[in-house]
């Protein structure tokens, strides 16, 4: 086939939320309507085995949550979708926030009840900051919550977007009757408990069809039309320019748990969606049209299958057609290197591919040749923008918790760290270990993981810091002589580089004031 027509087959998309909103359970009805899983599984059940496809990590399983970003990949209408669910937690936005330089578009699920919650502002602000499309997913009218217009009023005023309604409920919780689509012009109704195989769908012409109302009945017909008349008379009629824009945002209502909305999100979604959208590097802007290979490493995984120890570079397609046992240039590396098997991902699922276009994420094996915003290109320097990293903001010292275990204890931590989910500094006094985080939470997914995946165990010490800081300086005296002074402060990261460990601001400013020479940033990255 045509690159250019595989290009415009991709639809690569996030989907975001806070905790507990519904994100994978969304993701899971998505593959079900995709045929690419058979039963859609529980995130949270004691009464149900099957556990939900995205979340793979035996922790994820046993909390209920997602802690990592999960890439699925399935074909639907003869496009190719590819979903990244991220943790919704906030002590792993770092992972969501990478997540969102490999997409094209954004689902934001809300749940109807709670509304906008802290951790959705954050994200979103990432995804408007970068213009990124989003579609706003209104989740569980199968419980009582909060009135439509209210959360469409909260989605504008703390998310500060546009929104259109694209589907309309019809009632809330007990009272729920299914949704009136403004898109298609017609009425899903709503069967409580899954049921919505054979779907409830009336198409209306005429909102005031006497078949609509005498299914309905008159007072929530009564309701809905004056709802309608609002709707119209408030906000702006849906145009896909303005939604790739990122001027609109359309809004959908469902029962994700219910399998009820979906399919309506899902087809109205593979229509107006973006295809693989261009990328910008410090060198140049990259089209996704170019013959020419190009693509990024935004996430590592160690031990996505722990039988096998494997760990995994995320990798995403921007340019060209990637070909497995092809051999690529790694830019920072400055040397190339092959991939024999190359593989699309359905969760913890994987199969190896031969090739994959613009829009595709592909898992690649890695023996610590990656670090997260790595490029690979056909010989052109490229480095692409936007991925960010965290300065940690907790601190814990680790320790080996059985000296048997040491070479286990130091591999898994060497593993676990270039994931990028945590930072470790080595004291230059006492050679002490330190791992630096954005969540506590962090700490229990690494002793977790070092004992479940590495047969190693850990414990940790507290440790006062305010900052780790990362050190630069043009003369070599002045480095020295800051050195030798504050080596009570120093360590060195995971790469060998110099790092300041401030135990609070003063200690920070008075470092600043003595060695105006020395530089000191948040980022390893200057």
């Amino acid at each position: 086939m045509n690159p250019i027509d595989e290009i415009n087959k991709r639809r690569t998309f996030g989907i975001v939320s806070h905790p507990d909103a519904g994100k994978t359970t969304l993701t899971e009805k998505l593959l079900l309507f995709g045929g690419a899983i058979q039963v859609a599984g529980a995130v949270k059940s004691n009464k149900i085995k099957k556990h939900a496809t995205s979340d793979f990590m035996e922790i994820e399983r046993q909390r209920g949550i997602s802690v990592a970003t999960s890439v699925m990949a399935f074909p639907y209408r003869d496009l190719q979708i590819n979903i990244l669910d991220t943790p919704g937690h906030k002590d792993f936005a770092e992972d969501t926030f990478r997540t969102l330089t490999a997409v094209d578009s954004v689902i934001v699920v809300i749940d109807v009840a709670k509304g906008v919650e802290e951790q959705t502002e954050k994200l979103v602000e990432v995804c408007r900051m970068r213009k990124t499309p989003i579609i706003v997913f209104i989740n569980k009218l199968d419980r009582e919550g909060k009135d439509a217009f209210d959360l469409m009023d909260e989605v504008e005023t703390k998310l500060k977007l546009r929104v259109t309604p694209l589907t309309w409920p019809i009632g809330m919780g007990k009272d729920f009757q299914g949704v009136y689509s403004l898109y298609e012009k017609k009425f899903i109704g709503f069967r409580p408990h899954g049921k919505q195989e054979g779907e409830d769908v009336l198409v209306i012409k005429d909102v005031k069809d006497p078949q609509f109302i005498s299914k309905i009945g008159n007072r929530p017909h009564q309701q809905l039309t004056e709802d309608l008349e609002t709707i119209h008379g408030v906000y702006p009629d849906f145009k896909r320019e303005d939604y790739l824009d990122g001027k609109i945002c359309p809004v959908f209502y469902g029962s994700a748990v219910n399998n009820f909305g979906v399919r309506e999100l899902l087809d109205c979604f593979v229509e107006i969606a973006p295809t693989p959208l261009p990328r910008d590097t410090e060198e140049r802007r990259v089209i996704p049209t170019e013959e020419k290979m190009t693509g990024f490493v935004f996430k590592i995984h160690a031990n996505m299958d722990p039988k096998h120890r494997d760990r995994i570079a995320f990798f995403r397609i921007c340019s060209g057609k990637f070909e497995r046992n092809t051999p690529y240039f790694h830019v920072r590396l400055a040397r190339q290197l092959k991939f024999s098997n190359p593989t699309s991902f359905m969760a913890a699922r994987k199969e190896v591919v031969d090739e994959a276009f613009p829009g595709d994420v592909v898992g690649l094996y890695d023996s610590g040749n990656f670090k997260i915003g790595d490029a690979l290109t056909e010989g052109e320097n490229l480095h692409f923008k936007g991925i960010p990293r965290f300065s940690p903001e907790i601190f814990r010292y680790v320790n080996n918790a059985d000296p048997s275990k040491f070479k286990q204890f130091a591999k898994g931590l060497d593993q676990l760290m270039d994931e990028g989910v945590a930072q470790l500094f080595i004291k230059e006094d006492s050679g002490r270990k330190i791992i630096g985080v954005v969540g506590s939470l962090q700490f229990d997914v690494i002793q977790y993981r070092l004992e479940h995946e590495y047969n190693a165990a850990c414990s940790y010490d507290p440790v006062t810091l305010h900052k780790a800081l990362w050190v630069e300086c043009n003369d070599p005296k002045v480095l020295t002589e800051f050195m030798a002074r504050r080596k009570k402060d120093l360590a060195k990261d995971k790469d060998g580089k110099l790092v300041f460990l401030a135990e609070s601001a003063w200690t920070l400013r008075l470092a600043q004031e003595n060695f105006p020479e020395v530089r000191f940033h948040t980022s390893s990255e200057f």
